[in-house]
């Protein structure tokens, strides 16, 4: 169903209310926006034309879900059901959310990580159905009119990815795209931003995956991917076109390298309403699992040395994170940036070792740390020179699986009662330590949140719970807080404010059993939260649109925020559908 063929209506908070319908016949199916397979009311069949289409009884959406879990449970694999759900998002996208919706904590895995870096690798060879842009050297002259053709359905957040940093794959060339559809489900799961508001875009430079180029059913733009001032021009024509067409939309960067997710980030933030949520949303849920860890601790941040093992995209994301809020303890940025050490794959980082620009902000000072040796990769020693009380995993690479050691996690014991030890890698082959020998290591002391979901471990007859620290906690809140606020960039200290508001959603008898997160099963009032502190954070700096519904007027800012968060939320129900 093109573009002219149907419209929506919204209310006075831009939530949709109903779909104004001027096709008829069976083209009414077409649309996975308008399709309700069939639970099409006996009126609506009349008067869309459909009336002989479909078999007469009608199904609630309620049944259809019943009936749907059945069939994906049928399904013999993860990426089986990862497929099903899609064809059926293609097909009718209330149903495909409702499903979802029913049993977020079970679905989550099969939409996003980690099922969809194994349909990110398959997704040529699976392709059924385009969802998505895909801009490439051949169209990129052409995309603010690209772009136009969306403008109808009003496009709030783009998740859009040079396809190149792929968590744990890598360069999988057009590939990437999957991610994005995975990740904007979740924005409409958490956030409850509208389907039809949300838009995955590729940005297809090429690919330097050998396999990828070699292989014959590859769909994406068969070249070497685009470098230097040829790349930069690539991004910056896109940047533009999004601008131009949806200036009021967020540009979420997902994916792209370490070499280039720092400086793309950096280069649009005055232009674009836009973040990186590889940097920032890891950061910001690594630190969420830090502030719920004091309070077990009964420590400050301040009080505390930290140790990043992995110093890249999501590593130096982290030490933002920290640094911003060991600032918002009364730090300066010098001494916040002293209790933070890092080491890559070439060891530590320090003044006078050559390293990426986007690292140097962390590489320790000789002058400051004397103990500091040059291709210092031991981490056992690093951890007894620089005395880390808290140990986080980013590195993500298969030859640092089990790093932690039984020598290391004693090694940080040592330096307190309570070590906070953070294995994040993922999937779980990669993961620098198993939680239960964490656990049994450090004879139930240690505070852990990990990067894989792992079920509760029994030692010496209590329950231990490590969760896992998953982004999803944090970007949906933060999509929906700059949306009801009307922010106009994106502050650092929005991920602070996202990371206390996560935190506070952990219980005192969760804190009890060693969890530093809350279960995703509460993810829709968990991304409240977050949205609420994310628009309020915009609201006290002065860069949000003033709230003018009247019917808000005579509350304070934060009421006004909450009761329009909650009205700007799409729920998966079938709308009224209004022939025209």
């Amino acid at each position: 169903m093109a573009a002219n063929q149907y419209r929506f209506k919204y209310d006075e908070y831009g939530n949709t209310r109903e779909i104004l319908v001027y096709e008829s016949g069976p083209s009414v199916h077409a649309n996975s926006f308008v399709n309700k397979g069939t639970a099409f009311t006996v009126k609506e069949r009349k008067q869309l034309g459909i009336e002989a289409v479909l078999p007469p009884s009608v199904r609630d959406l309620e049944d259809q879900v019943e009936a749907t879990q059945s069939k994906v449970a049928a399904r013999k694999d993860a990426v089986e059901k990862f497929r099903f759900i899609r064809e059926l998002f293609d097909r009718n996208v209330t149903l495909a959310h409702a499903v979802i919706q029913s049993d977020i904590e079970k679905f989550i895995p099969i939409i996003y990580t980690p099922t969809v870096e194994l349909a990110v690798q398959q997704y040529s060879s699976i392709f059924r159905k385009a969802n998505g842009l895909y801009l490439y050297p051949g169209n990129i002259n052409n995309a603010e009119d690209i772009l136009r053709r969306y403008a109808h359905r009003d496009i709030r957040i783009a998740v859009v990815t040079d396809n190149q940093g792929v968590l744990g794959v890598g360069d999988q060339g057009v590939g990437g795209i999957a991610i994005c559809l995975g990740k904007l489900m979740l924005y409409t799961q958490g956030a409850g931003i509208a389907p039809w508001h949300c838009l995955p875009i590729s940005l297809d430079v090429g690919t330097n995956n050998e396999s990828l180029l070699a292989d014959k059913e590859y769909l994406g733009w068969r070249h070497e991917r685009l470098q230097g001032e040829e790349y930069l021009q690539f991004i910056g024509r896109f940047a533009r076109a999004f601008r131009n067409v949806f200036p009021h939309a967020i540009c979420q960067w997902e994916d792209f390298s370490k070499q280039n997710a720092f400086s793309t980030r950096d280069a649009f933030v005055d232009e674009l309403i836009s973040f990186n949520e590889d940097i920032q949303g890891t950061g910001a849920i690594v630190l969420a699992s830090i502030f719920t860890a004091m309070k077990i601790k009964r420590q400050k941040l301040s009080e505390q040395i930290f140790l990043i093992h992995g110093a890249g995209t999501c590593g130096i994301g982290v030490a933002e994170q920290i640094e911003l809020a060991l600032i918002e303890e009364g730090l300066s940025a010098d001494e916040a940036q002293k209790r933070i050490f890092a080491l890559d794959s070439k060891g530590i980082l320090w003044n006078g070792r050559e390293c990426e620009l986007y690292k140097r902000k962390y590489a320790t000072n000789p002058e400051n740390h004397p103990w500091v040796k040059e291709d210092m990769l031991c981490l056992e020693d690093v951890i007894e020179h620089c005395g880390a009380t808290v140990l986080i995993g980013t590195s993500g690479q298969g030859g640092c699986v089990g790093c932690f050691t039984q020598e290391v996690i004693e090694a940080v014991g040592n330096n307190t009662d309570r070590p906070v030890i953070l294995p994040l890698s993922n999937p779980e082959a990669v993961i620098e330590a198993h939680p239960a020998e964490i656990y049994q290591w450090t004879r139930g002391k240690a505070v852990v949140a990990t990067g894989s979901a792992f079920g509760p471990f029994h030692l010496e007859g209590k329950i231990y719970t490590a969760r896992q620290a998953s982004n999803v906690l944090i970007f949906p809140g933060i999509g929906a807080g700059i949306l009801a606020s009307g922010a106009r960039e994106v502050l650092p200290q929005f991920f602070t404010a996202a990371a206390r508001a996560v935190s506070d959603c952990v219980s005192g008898e969760e804190m009890d059993e060693g969890c530093l997160v809350p279960r995703l099963a509460s993810l829709k009032q968990i991304s409240l939260k977050v949205a609420q502190a994310v628009a309020m954070s915009a609201v006290n700096r002065g860069i949000s649109r003033p709230c003018v519904f009247s019917d808000f007027q005579h509350e304070d800012d934060e009421q006004r925020m909450k009761k329009l968060i909650r009205r700007m939320r799409w729920e998966p129900d079938y709308l009224p559908l209004v022939a025209m």
